[in-house]
């Protein structure tokens, strides 16, 4: 019996084999879940459909399709325990919702199909595996009492799930293609990334003395005093230039060690940090040891088909790496998809030190949802939290109703830090005084280097129009493609560094841990964390006494939708009501958080609810940390050639990975319902699927330009 067609070597793989196969591989990945032998009764009965004989033709070629096989291996499951249902029944086309599998399974033609797989699969086998006391497999907090059994039940479901398709995955991979399979596996453990890690800091921590490098040095410290503490919720709580990149992961690490953690993940809001951070990490561990995984990773086109892009590649299917660099969107989406290529690597999250950093940036709308999962991951599955920001959110227990228990602070009274290490003074606007652009221009025109921060990329634009065309001004926004965005950093930086004239106007993308110094910041009244993040920008090396920081209210201002505007909400009533408040003290930042949560629905698409319903597919509909509905369009930036000659190869052959990779650099999100509009006036023309090229203008200063429309109506 074969449970996969020939090879490129014309090998079959043998169904008994592949079943005993994914079952002990299921097994070892589900030890960290307590639950390795219900994993490998998973394994062993995941594909028992493809016994039916015409799916067994189908695999000898004599038939152009077969029978749908998970459902008899859900069916036979079933006798036994409804969960191993789900998690086989799900196992190509994803987890289903309770409801539909209950009247899917029950179906006359399911039931027959079933039934003659099941007496093919005795006539071979012999025996068919039986687990009268499958419930006794399960693992001891599921049959406790405590939290809301139907949420535990649903993440593990989910867990399970990933241990059985990642198991599957390599099984089959092996077989078809054994040189890929060789090339899978962490190379370095634990011991050895602290090893280099402290090696680095001794190295690093010697060169530099000074005020800011004492704080770094304490900080650096109490993490590793602390990471001997028992697992569970931890927050570090680090003002901007405090060190937070390199003390977190020097927790994380001796934390590793020291209570047996497989591997730490970090999860960063912004593109432009994750390459900042594992930049920072592959110095440090080299670039074997460091998994950088988000759309935008770059590709080495002379050195694709290498030994190390294609670890690389294998291990962001699973996460099998010892460090992980992601976004915090591939993580939590991870976390509620219900697609086996997305939940494959969830079981390799068991077993982790998790940095969640800017931690600030989880939207208010799903936090519900996401501090209950983070709550069971430190409660059931081996995980340690670590909350990093310079804006601690109020997530813990008591600030919300249902935040994360016992939250430590690992360093020890970090106001201490944050006064010390203040580096500006903010003005704060009178409650009625509002700012034209021309009067925010005329701010701007005093100040030889100054950046001014807006809401909105409508704003950014009126603000250039007030400046008009002068030397040393630069735009940054969505507007630009990303290769754009990188070359005005670099002339920023330039003019920074030479003294000369550098005026910068920005929307929030340079608040993402962008590493740029100004004299002066002018803030549009926004979210108080991210006018903190725009601080930030702000004598940042502290070479002057002390920075300017300058907030004003824009009389004909936009306000974006959702948790943004509450949060700018929430600030102004702040304002208001204290027109002298100080921004580095953490109990004005708990008291704006605990503000914001008290007024925000906590839960809005309802996802709690559909979990308790175990209805995977709505829950990973509904939950998106990043409301997207644009597509992306080319723009012909740099390099000219090279991008015409991928958007003719995506023309004839079609997108790739590859392509989409190289491209990547050249796209900018435009409001989907708008590309009709656009097309029929000749400013995009489609190339595939989500993706066209732009034939409008593009603008050194502006970026995206059109002809009939003001571009920041458009972009997303």
């Amino acid at each position: 019996m074969l449970a996969h067609s020939g090879n490129k070597y014309h090998k079959t793989h043998d169904l008994r084999q592949h079943l005993t196969a994914t079952a002990a591989l299921a097994r070892s990945f589900a030890l960290s879940l307590g639950a390795p032998q219900l994993a490998y009764v998973a394994g062993l009965l995941h594909d028992l459909g493809k016994y039916h004989p015409q799916f067994q033709e189908y695999l000898q070629g004599l038939r152009r399709h077969g029978p749908k096989h998970s459902a008899v291996g859900a069916i036979y499951a079933s006798r036994f325990l409804d969960l191993l249902a789900f998690i086989i029944a799900g196992h190509h086309g994803g987890l289903p919702a309770a409801s539909e599998l209950k009247e899917r399974l029950s179906q006359p033609a399911e039931q027959k199909l079933a039934q003659e797989a099941l007496a093919s699969a005795k006539k071979d086998a012999g025996e068919l595996p039986q687990v009268p006391d499958a419930k006794h497999l399960l693992p001891s907090f599921l049959l406790q009492p405590g939290g809301d059994a139907r949420l535990k039940t649903e993440l593990f479901i989910r867990f399970l799930y990933s241990a059985l398709v990642d198991a599957d995955f390599l099984d089959t991979e092996a077989h078809f293609e054994p040189e890929k399979a060789e090339e899978r596996g962490s190379v370095l453990d634990i011991a050895e990334l602290w090893d280099r890690f402290a090696q680095n800091q001794a190295h690093l921590m010697g060169r530099k003395d000074g005020p800011v490098n004492k704080a770094r040095r304490e900080i650096y410290e109490y993490c590793v005093e602390a990471a001997g503490w028992e697992p569970g919720a931890f927050s570090l709580t680090v003002p901007t230039g405090g060190g937070k990149t390199r003390s977190a992961m020097a927790f994380a690490l001796r934390h590793a060690l020291a209570h047996h953690f497989e591997r730490v993940i970090v999860a960063i809001p912004y593109t432009s940090i994750i390459e900042q951070t594992a930049d920072v990490y592959r110095e440090i561990f080299g670039p074997e040891a460091v998994l950088e995984h988000h759309s935008a990773v770059p590709v080495n086109e002379d050195d694709e088909n290498s030994l190390a892009e294609l670890r690389a590649r294998l291990a962001a299917e699973n996460w099998d790496a010892r460090i992980i660099v992601t976004t915090t969107v591939q993580l939590f989406e991870s976390l509620f998809a219900n697609k086996g290529t997305h939940c494959r690597k969830l079981h390799n999250i068991a077993d982790s030190v998790l940095i969640l950093d800017e931690v600030q940036t989880l939207p208010t709308n799903l936090l519900s949802p996401i501090l209950e999962v983070l709550q069971q991951l430190v409660d059931y599955y081996h995980v340690s939290i670590v909350l990093c920001t310079a804006t601690q959110p109020a997530l813990a227990e008591g600030p919300l109703r249902r935040g994360l228990r016992n939250v430590r602070e690992i360093v020890r009274n970090p106001q201490h830090y944050f006064t010390s290490l203040q580096r500006v003074s903010y003005e704060f606007p009178s409650a009625e005084e509002t700012w034209s652009w021309e009067r925010v221009a005329e701010v701007m025109r005093e100040e030889e280097q100054v950046l001014a921060v807006v809401n909105t990329k409508k704003d950014a634009v009126a603000l250039l129009d007030a400046l008009g065309e002068e030397e040393g001004l630069y735009h940054l926004s969505t507007l630009l493609c990303g290769a754009h965005r990188r070359d005005v950093l670099q002339n920023i930086r330039k003019r920074l560094a030479a003294g000369d004239p550098c005026r910068v106007v920005s929307t929030q993308v340079v608040e993402a841990g962008v590493d740029l110094d100004f004299p002066t910041v002018l803030r549009a009244v926004g979210p108080l964390d991210r006018i903190i993040q725009a601080a930030g920008r702000c004598n940042r090396e502290g070479k002057r006494p002390t920075g300017r920081v300058i907030i004003f209210n824009p009389e004909a201002g936009g306000m974006p939708r959702g948790a943004y505007r509450a949060g700018m909400e929430t600030f102004t009533t702040m304002l208001r009501n204290d027109k002298e408040m100080d921004l580095s003290r953490l109990d004005v930042v708990t008291a704006y958080f605990r503000l914001l949560y008290q007024a925000a629905e906590l839960d809005s698409y309802g996802i709690e609810e559909l979990r308790r319903q175990l209805n995977y597919p709505e829950v990973a509909h509904r939950f998106r940390l990043i409301a997207d509905d644009t597509e992306q369009v080319i723009v012909r930036y740099g390099d000219v050639e090279e991008v015409n000659s991928h958007i003719e190869a995506i023309k004839h052959s079609g997108p790739s990975r590859r392509l989409l990779r190289l491209l990547q650099p050249y796209l900018v999100a435009v409001n989907r319902h708008l590309l009709p509009r656009l097309q029929s006036e000749g400013e995009v023309a489609p190339l595939a699927p989500g993706l066209w090229q732009w034939l409008g203008g593009y603008d050194s200063l502006r970026g995206l330009t059109m002809s009939h429309h003001d571009p920041a109506e458009l972009i997303g």
